[in-house]
């Protein structure tokens, strides 16, 4: 027989294209269209529904960037037309290439409920299943017409502040129709049957019986009559969509999703519509499909559309109920999980699950998070303290370089913790249910052999939209298909209960998943990555002082509202579009807006709580919210500091500069302004490498190949300029407690101040550099070149650390050229070691070299700031206080403290005397993470600490007020059985005992 696939293939292509698609909706017939263009911002849909409409028609331009305009379409039913099923299309002007990433609107009734969102791949109305004739259509279309921005190319139109004005879309298609039934379901058989062909092997049979279907279907088709024949050329293909499955096809677990960013190319208040949008789309589907499972993410976003649209949120809260609409993931985002602080990890969960619970009565069991940046290696541990039991990523498929080895398996993390983990194969999180996809979700399935089974989220998403009824039309006809994975739509929880029935024996993967990808993440939009930082460490304060002048001053009332309103504000703001740096400037601009915002509240709070614990009195006192005692101070106490016993001296250094020293350190800064030495007294221990200088700003080129704000590319380093240039060089304070050598130097349009400190008692050297930046496309870092044999180094993370080898062995460690630290990254050998503190940064690269001496340079390095100009093309320009210190001769203990100290400022107030600490621990290694008002708000005091330094910890926790029990919690403060609590001791001390890294959550009862 000859070889006529490819005729078949194009003649398929063609006539599916040309006659069958246009015939679904028959017979169109214009409606009349009017419109308002809503001045500004949107507004409330009553006000719509009241404002003067002008005609409109088809082929009109409509919508500046960021503008809404309002559609009064109206209409008829013709006679002849009644008991057909009829539907309206109203097509804005979408480009289907793009669906998410454009204009979209929603439908409202003349009395303001919602019908339906309208989308490219979702254009159409219901009118009726039978329509009556001479039935009256009225309805309201908000258009949004937001702007494309998905063409990584520089753009102002990222700001409604600097957008455009002109029209960026034209009216196409306002026209009632019969929907033709009998030919859209034409037109799923032939995609389907088209799908899978094209996956099967030239060779196989199945293919060439599917191809003679599709042939003998289209001789029947008369391409003047498609409604009249649809049902002959059906006929045609009952019989090869009839055959069932292998026996050993993979099984596909279809979850509907539409993984919707919380801000990305779109500002905050443009999603909260899409996602009212999408929601309205689903419970829409869910009326027509009851088969039709929706799962969806983000407490933040269900409370979007309870405060927004309570309407809405009533359908939804049915479908709940119903078993049809599915919350997954606990997390009041879906956020970051490299740069979000450990107690907002712990908070994502709080409120994401508390949210849940109260609202719909749920207990997530799953953790979702499709498309993180990378996962720390603390997170197995806080989704087993959640109440969760599954995690679900998907971007991992995203690497550059290596592909991951597993698709499901345990998820180790840094404390021992295993969770079941499920990283799909189809390799996306917006599938289409196409033959493609799924044929790839069976042949990317690392586990063949032991397992069987795998999830698909299926729906667009990224900007909303999700599943569609095609998309079900494949569900159902690929559930027994021959040559398909089965297809079974089904709950997450269903999948995940039977892929580890079938392989409790799955694979171990230990520590972090990283992202082979977009690590330029850590750098981008500073002030966004130190608001956070900011924010997270005010919110601990705030906290800790309130809680203890709840507990100690009678009638100070606890601010609950406040505190969980601003925390909720925080956890937004880690949502992996908005910390990352990866939105448009709309977003950044209002989030620096709100860190300011969140700065001012919280500060009030701490103020309130610290003068009602000071009293009336004129003693300066010196409050420490840190959780280690500092300068005589208790952790979370408040007294008169201690003086250091050695002063601060400094010097004319022989050849230009000088030199500090103050006992401990001795600190020595050249001629060009950079740190030669940093010579450890009390080990006799230089820090820097021979001949190297530390404090050495480097300047990047840094033009990706790609994700511009996302992405560092290595070749970066293979061009570096050293700043060396002075302006200035002047010791700037000279006192007994800290003396201060300032730098100034200019380089490209930018320039930058930085304040070398030494302080009494001290053993660091704190840096507070000052930039005002106006680069392009360029990546500033600070290197300090350490003479450590570092095998690896120490980053922190979220309760605990994590090691990273310092060498490039295999492709693994090669990809980390750039990684991810907290507020501190340690090196060390045998016995001494160094740490690199910061305030506010995030990105860091370490090197080793070896040098003629036989020494090993170890070489760290902090990200600074980046100059990307996609998708906002101002990135960071303007100024900066960017604080760090380098601490030789540190310990991870030290760099613990350290690092706490340096995010943790003190506070000064005039009170009447010391304020005891609440509570006390006596072993330095165990942290207290935070101190607060229990949730329900019985007034328990909740603490949380966890083991730091990565070895087993015993401890006692004092409290400072009388308790009856002492009970080990999960996240949401619900006690947890588990032996890692005493009772209480008539002292009120109680015992603790911890393994590495763990996270304890103790709730004490007060008397």
């Amino acid at each position: 027989m000859h070889d006529d696939r490819s005729i078949t293939e194009h003649r398929l292509r063609r006539v599916l294209k040309e006659r069958i698609r246009p015939a679904v909706h028959s017979r169109p017939l214009p409606l009349t269209v009017e419109r308002w263009d809503a001045p500004g911002e949107p507004v409330p849909v009553a006000e719509a529904l009241a404002a003067p409409y002008a005609p409109c028609a088809a082929g009109e331009d409509w919508g500046p960037a960021w503008g809404t305009t309002w559609f009064k379409v109206t209409g008829a039913v013709p006679a002849d037309w009644a008991g057909r099923s009829v539907e309206a299309v109203l097509d804005l002007g979408f480009d289907r290439m793009m669906p998410g990433f454009q204009c979209e609107g929603l439908v409202h009734r003349a009395d303001g409920s919602e019908v339906k969102a309208l989308n490219p791949y979702n254009d159409w109305v219901r009118v009726a299943d039978s329509a009556a004739g001479g039935e009256r259509i009225e309805w309201y279309v908000e258009a949004a017409s937001n702007p494309v921005l998905v063409e990584h190319a520089p753009t102002y139109e990222g700001d409604r502040l600097t957008s455009g004005d002109r029209p960026l879309y034209r009216l196409a298609r306002m026209d009632l129709t019969v929907f033709e039934t009998e030919v859209w379901e034409l037109v799923q058989d032939l995609e389907v049957l088209y799908d899978l062909m094209t996956q099967l092997d030239g060779g196989d049979a199945r293919r060439y019986g599917i191809l003679r279907a599709i042939d003998s279907a289209l001789d029947e088709v008369d391409l003047g009559d498609v409604p009249g024949t649809a049902a002959a050329a059906r006929a045609c293909l009952t019989g090869v969509l009839a055959a069932p499955a292998h026996a050993s096809a993979h099984r596909i677990s279809a979850v509907g999703h539409s993984h919707i960013d919380s801000a990305w190319l779109w500002p905050l208040r443009e999603t909260v519509r899409k996602v009212s949008r999408t929601t309205s789309n689903m419970v829409a589907l869910m009326d027509e499909h009851p088969e039709f499972v929706f799962a969806m993410s983000q407490a933040q976003q269900l409370d979007w559309i309870k405060t927004h649209r309570p309407e809405l949120f009533e359908r939804v809260k049915k479908k709940i109920a119903d078993g049809q609409f599915v919350p997954v993931g606990g997390m009041w985002v879906e956020s970051d999980t490299n740069m979000v602080g450990g107690e907002a990890m712990a908070r994502q969960f709080l409120y994401g699950k508390k949210f849940f619970l109260d609202e719909f009565g749920i207990e997530t069991r799953n953790v979702w998070l499709p498309d993180s940046f990378g996962y720390t290696a603390a997170m197995p541990q806080l989704v087993k303290l959640s109440g969760a039991q599954w995690f679900l990523t998907q971007k991992i498929c995203w690497s550059q370089v290596n592909k991951f080895p597993h698709h499901t398996f345990w998820w180790e993390g840094i404390d021992g913790t295993r969770v079941f983990t499920h990283f799909p194969p189809v390799d996306t999180y917006n599938s289409d249910l196409g033959g493609a996809q799924l044929a790839h979700a069976a042949r990317n399935y690392q586990e063949k052999g032991r397992g069987s089974r795998s999830l698909v989220p299926f729906g667009w998403g990224d900007g909303g939209g999700g599943p569609t009824r095609e998309m079900l039309a494949r569900a159902r006809r690929q559930r027994d298909l021959e040559g398909s994975p089965r297809v079974e739509i089904e709950r997450p929880d269903a999948f995940f209960e039977k892929a580890r029935a079938e392989y409790e024996d799955a694979p171990v993967w230990a520590g972090e998943l990283y992202l082979e990808l977009h690590r330029g993440t850590y750098t981008s939009q500073a002030r966004t990555k130190q608001g956070n930082r900011r924010s997270e460490s005010l919110l601990r304060e705030a906290e800790l002082w309130a809680a203890t002048a709840a507990v100690r001053v009678p009638g100070f009332g606890y601010p609950y509202e406040d505190l969980e309103r601003i925390w909720k504000t925080v956890l937004l703001h880690q949502f992996h579009d908005i910390l990352p740096g990866s939105s448009i400037a709309w977003v950044h601009r209002e989030a620096r807006a709100t860190y300011e915002q969140v700065r001012e509240e919280l500060t009030a709070i701490t103020l309130a709580a610290q003068t009602a614990l000071a009293g009336r009195g004129e003693e300066e006192l010196v409050f420490n919210c840190a959780p280690h005692a500092r300068r005589g101070i208790p952790a979370g106490g408040a007294d008169r500091a201690r003086a250091a016993a050695q002063p601060v001296t400094v010097e004319e250094r022989h050849g230009g500069g000088h030199v500090l020293a103050n006992g401990r350190l001795l600190v020595e800064i050249d001629g060009r302004g950079l740190i030669v030495s940093a010579y450890d007294l009390e080990n006799a221990r230089e820090a820097l490498a021979p001949g190297a200088a530390a404090n050495l700003l480097q300047i990047h080129p840094d033009f990706p190949n790609m994700w511009d704000a996302w992405d560092i590319d290595s070749f970066y380093r293979n061009k570096v300029t050293d700043l060396v240039a002075l302006d200035s060089l002047e010791v700037t304070e000279r006192a007994q407690d800290s003396c201060t050598v300032t730098v100034t130097r200019s380089f490209g349009s930018s320039t930058v101040s930085q304040a070398l400190t030494l302080r009494a008692g001290a053993k660091t050297v704190d840096i507070t550099t000052e930039v005002d930046w106006h680069e392009t496309e360029k990546f500033l870092k600070a290197a300090f070149p350490l003479d450590v044999k570092a095998e690896r180094t120490a980053s922190e993370t979220q309760f605990g650390h994590v090691h990273r080898a310092t060498h490039t062995n295999t492709s693994w460690e090669a990809a980390k050229f750039e990684i991810c630290a907290h507020r501190w990254i340690h090196a060390e050998e045998p016995g001494w070691g160094v740490a690199l503190l910061n305030d506010s940064t995030y990105g860091h690269d370490v090197t080793r070299q070896i040098r003629p001496d036989g020494g090993q340079t170890t070489t760290v390095r902090l990200s600074l700031l980046r100059a990307p100009r996609y998708p906002d093309p101002e990135t960071d320009q303007g100024r900066h206080t960017l604080r760090f210190s380098l601490a030789p001769g540190a310990a991870i203990g030290d760099a613990v403290r350290e690092g706490h100290a340096l995010n943790l400022p003190e506070r000064v107030l005039r009170g009447a005397g010391p304020v005891a600490a609440l509570l006390a621990v006596d072993n330095d290694a165990v942290v207290v993470e935070s101190v607060k008002l229990a949730e329900d708000r019985s007034g328990d005091v909740v603490v949380r600490l966890y083991e730091s330094r990565g070895g087993r910890a015993e401890a006692r926790l004092t409290a400072d007020f009388a308790i009856t029990a002492a009970v080990e919690s999960d996240l949401l403060e619900r006690p947890i059985p588990g032996t890692a609590v005493s009772a209480p001791a008539p002292d009120g001390a109680v015992g603790l005992t911890l393994r590495p890294f763990q996270i304890l959550t103790v709730r004490l009862r007060r008397a």
